[in-house]
């Protein structure tokens, strides 16, 4: 029979009887020549089958009926349905037409879920807040007799056990802390749901089906990547581990995607503006691949602790290929230099293009710069840090040896511990539930590889009131923590039979100014005290003392020393500029009041600005007389012809000050850390600032050495103004004074930064950055 015969093509599209044959279809070219009387008088196979497997619901058809399946050979499209038993099974399934998930950046989803910034078509919403969607459906859905359910799945191996597997039911009124949905309005065929998730759902990126269920049969719409949901961290959230209760302050460190970093040494402290650009376009994507690549467990992604921890390991390369190769050798042929970067959208961008090649390279600004857009990103109020005097412990013994030989040499072979002019890297905000109460609030990550955390270069977070409080024995790495920012300075001098005896100790050394970018402005916030109690104090005493018992060398303090000598190193001003002679100060004190004989050594050092050596290039030794109460004021001069062929990066020196008092054997010892200033780029706008319509800048420099400064190149971005941009500007004279053109057309409405930086062989760390307030197109035409 005719009207059947298409059942045969399509049978496995009903589902639920695959096994169904019809002896019939070798005789379908003579059923053809049947006539219509018969074919009026013959039932459907599949529908004589369904009838006999469920008399209730398919009946014996009337004549109508039957005249209504009949296939006359015309193509009119009303009747081609009505060919098969099944398409009278499909009008009765309820399915899903149609899912909106209302993306528009004005809509009431991104605005209340605070995701209106990304520069993206993708839907995003944070976690522990409800959200709202439309859906079309095949007919009226019909509460009495029909379900329906969704189900989100993420991850490679989606589990309900686990929360990567999702099913959300349709229940009558929502309830917090739970995935639920609920009808809020029915519109004949559409319904609008509202969805709630709980504040510890897993992050990440979650595939969207919809499974109905009503008594003619179930379905499951096909899975739209359009229709994808991102589900983030969330600080607006009372439940969520990583809630900020100051709007002002998520403004700040969720919102914002322009930050200051700080770096240079204590007393020259310099700052430079970086692109976080979380909600840059693809960035998001970036940071989910960085997951990915972690290889780790998408059930654990719920928790912000081991997210962050994740993050602290994938921002560097060493162990597994993350998004940045660190390199501090000076040499950076085979990529960009670290002081050229000026945003973390350009890495981020290159590393997942690459499908995770390290981008080549970094230093810790960039590594904390990269860590704080990922954390912003995923919604984890994240920031910024630089610690100045920045120690790095390399034997967990919690102080910062220094070894001298027998006339007070260093014995480089033995300095493995080392100061850093200063570090970076990033306090995120989150509950630790796994601590003891009170240690929740600010976190200490750090990205850049130094020691390794349980096999992985890794560091926190590290709760700032542990370290604060010297309980090193809290997770995650606070002894190494707490040893950058608060750790005793130790000289130690080799004995004849090479032992060597504790000579001196230096209490105020580390960790100074600890800075980041204010709340609601461009101005440097000290936030030292977040990390330790005032220098000196009995709380700070106790911190170190109760710290150092858990380190290596418990017993390692000073023995009481007659200290009637002091010795200071002071620099006027900003301190001495690159291109120039350099002059400090060196105060001597007698608070005697007897004459005292002293034998100093002076040894200055060109550094990296982590604190290694990289040659010496000045000595010199005095015996000086201090009468009674004297002070006495040296002045020490360095001549640019012994420093200019031996600087790097930082323009980084050292001077180390060693010696002993004749009369008493007091040692004095000291080491003053400072850098060569390097001059800023200036820019000065021409034109009017319009969304879409060009204009330009002219950027302004003068060569501060007199000596040529080759290949120098130029890097220009900014957040809505132009992308990341390199110039191969070529050769600038000695003390010469050039200016240049960049034109663009800015994308984006309001106050804009816009960033400049110089790199050549000669001079680094020179950048520049002018706030550029652009207008929108219909501000201007009205």
């Amino acid at each position: 029979m005719p009207a059947a015969i298409p059942e045969v093509r399509d049978r496995t599209e009903v589902g639920r009887f695959p096994t169904v044959t019809f002896p019939f279809v070798e005789n379908v070219e003579v059923e053809k020549e049947e006539t219509v009387e018969d074919e009026k008088t013959e039932e459907g196979a599949c529908r004589r089958w369904l009838r006999k497997a469920c008399p209730c619901c398919y009946k014996q058809p009337s004549d109508d009926d039957l005249t209504e399946t009949v296939v006359t050979g015309t193509d009119e499209p009303e009747k081609e349905e009505e060919t098969n038993g099944e398409g009278n099974l499909n009008e009765l399934l309820l399915k899903v037409r149609s899912i909106d998930l209302m993306k528009s950046k004005t809509g009431e989803n991104l605005v209340e879920h605070h995701t209106n910034l990304y520069q993206s078509d993708n839907f995003i919403i944070r976690r522990g807040q409800t959200f709202q969607m439309w859906i079309t459906l095949s007919r009226p859905f019909d509460p009495q007799t029909d379900e329906l359910h969704l189900e989100l799945k993420t991850g490679f191996l989606p589990a309900v056990s686990n929360g990567t597997h999702v099913i959300v039911p349709l229940v009558e009124e929502l309830e917090d802390g739970r995935w639920e949905a609920a009808i809020v309005k029915q519109e004949d065929r559409k319904l609008r749901l509202s969805v709630n998730s709980p504040p510890t759902a897993v992050i990440g990126r979650y595939q969207l089906t919809i499974v109905t269920n009503s008594a003619n049969g179930r379905d499951t719409s096909a899975h739209d990547p359009a229709n994808d949901i991102y589900l983030l961290f969330n600080p607006w959230c009372e439940d969520d581990p990583v809630f900020m209760d100051s709007e002002e302050e998520r403004k700040e460190y969720v919102l914002n995607d322009v930050g200051r970093i700080y770096y240079g040494t204590q007393q020259q402290i310099g700052a430079r503006t970086w692109d976080y650009g979380q909600f840059d376009n693809g960035i998001l994507a970036a940071c989910l691949f960085l997951l990915e690549k972690s290889q780790t467990p998408n059930s654990g992604w719920g928790d912000p602790i081991n997210v962050a921890r994740i993050i602290s390991a994938m921002v560097n390369s060493p162990d597994d290929l993350g998004v940045v190769e660190g390199n501090w050798s000076g040499e950076y042929s085979l990529g960009t230099s670290p002081t050229v970067w000026s945003g973390s959208m350009e890495i981020l961008q290159a590393y997942h293009k690459s499908k995770g090649t390290p981008v080549k390279f970094g230093q810790c600004w960039v590594f904390a710069g990269v860590c704080t857009t990922i954390l912003r990103c995923f919604g984890i109020p994240a920031r910024t840090v630089t610690n100045f005097s920045s120690a790095h412990d390399t034997d967990v013994s919690l102080t910062t040896d220094v070894y001298l030989d027998e006339n007070f040499e260093p014995i480089t072979h033995l300095n493995t511990d080392s100061i850093w002019n200063f570090h970076v890297w990033t306090d995120c905000w989150m509950a630790r539930p796994d601590l003891p109460h009170g240690n929740g609030g600010w976190q200490t990550v750090d990205a850049t590889p130094q020691e390794t955390s349980q096999g992985t270069f890794r560091c926190g977070p590290a709760s700032l009131t542990a370290v604060r409080n010297g309980q090193v024995f809290l997770k995650h790495d606070t002894t190494f923590v707490f040893a950058e920012v608060n750790s005793d300075k130790i000289y130690w001098q080799k004995n004849k039979d090479g032992t060597f005896s504790q000579i001196y100790s230096e209490k105020n050394i580390v960790g100074h100014y600890i800075s980041t970018k204010a709340v609601g402005s461009d101005e440097r916030n000290d936030i030292t005290h977040l990390y330790k109690h005032p220098e000196g104090s009995e709380e700070e005493r106790i911190a170190v003392e109760t710290a150092c018992s858990y380190g290596s060398k418990a017993a390692a303090y000073s023995p009481p020393t007659a200290e009637d000598v002091t010795l200071e190193v002071i620099m006027e001003g900003d301190g001495p500029k690159m291109g120039a002679d350099a002059e400090l100060t060196i105060r001597l004190k007698n608070s005697s009041s007897e004459q005292r004989t002293v034998t100093l050594h002076s040894q200055l050092a060109v550094m990296y600005y982590t604190g290694v050596h990289k040659a010496t290039v000045k000595k010199d030794k005095a015996d000086l007389e201090l009468l009674p109460n004297e002070e006495n004021d040296l002045t020490w001069v360095l001549e640019y012809k012994v420093y200019k062929d031996q600087l790097i990066d930082q323009a980084a020196l050292m001077l180390t000050l060693s010696g002993r008092v004749r009369e008493t054997q007091q040692v004095l010892a000291t080491q003053f850390s400072f850098r060569l200033r390097t001059p800023d780029l200036v820019i000065k706008p021409i034109g009017e600032a319009v969304v879409g319509k060009e204009m330009a800048v002219e950027i302004h420099f003068t060569n501060p050495l007199p000596q040529v400064l080759k290949a120098v190149i130029f890097h220009i971005e900014g957040i809505g103004l132009l992308p990341g941009k390199k110039i191969e500007f070529g050769d600038i004279a000695k003390h010469a004074s050039i200016s240049f053109k960049q034109h663009f057309v800015p994308s984006l409405p309001g106050l804009r930064k816009l960033l400049a930086s110089l790199d050549c062989k000669q001079l680094t760390q020179v950048h520049g950055v002018r706030d550029i307030n652009v207008e929108d197109k219909s501000s201007v035409a009205s």
